[in-house]
């Protein structure tokens, strides 16, 4: 199988339960919630996405023609040494292109293979650590995982609801949108009421990362 990446380049994983962590992010190109085009956000299940997911002309980007080239390029990027290597696998929708053999690949390499998705399609096996985002008016299938990561606020979405699946951990996000104050005051809120949730920042952007 051949994978379209749109970027992929070493950080420092910026939100949730590993944040802090050193990483490289492998963002796939494409999502099956929104095109990607302005044009076409009002009108897309996803509106407030604030990732270019579109194309292969990333940092790192690029047509990649089986998952030993992507893998060695994740692994090029990692630059020296095999202790806590962490790659995290994301997008748009990773779930589009991830697949058994690139997971396979990793771990050859000594990665443990994280991954964000939207939880729209089933998680691949083998996965080391399993992020879900929901987004308000679809379907999620993938009700399990190690962590959920719920953007707030969020019309059309019941916390109390997703408290019911299957996950470590809960944590509560504010929305990167025009009203950041009033967002990070719901997120806040959210916490504070419902002592499962925990707020989770977007670190790397606080630090100026990537």
């Amino acid at each position: 199988m051949s994978y379209a990446v749109k970027e992929l380049f070493l950080t420092l994983q910026g939100e949730g339960v590993q944040a802090g962590s050193r990483a490289v992010f492998l963002r796939f190109a494409g999502c099956n919630l929104w095109s990607g085009r302005e044009v076409d956000r009002a009108a897309a299940q996803c509106t407030f996405c604030d990732t270019d997911f579109v194309g292969t002309d990333g940092p790192g980007g690029g047509k990649f023609s089986d998952s030993d080239a992507l893998a060695a390029a994740v692994e090029a990027a990692w630059g020296a040494g095999r202790d806590e290597r962490l790659v995290v696998v994301t997008g748009g929708e990773p779930m589009l292109q991830l697949d058994p053999a690139l997971i396979d690949s990793l771990h050859a390499r000594g990665f443990r293979v994280a991954a964000e998705s939207n939880g729209t399609l089933p998680a691949v096996a083998g996965l080391d650590w399993l992020c879900v985002s929901p987004k308000a008016g679809t379907e999620v299938v993938q009700r399990a995982g190690d962590e959920l990561k719920l953007v707030w606020p969020q019309p059309g979405i019941d916390p109390a609801e997703l408290e019911r699946w299957d996950f470590a951990h809960f944590l509560v996000q504010p929305m990167d949108c025009a009203n950041r104050a009033g967002a990070m005051a719901a997120a806040v809120a959210l916490a504070m009421e419902r002592p499962r949730w925990r707020l989770t920042l977007q670190a790397h952007k606080i630090a100026g990362l990537a």
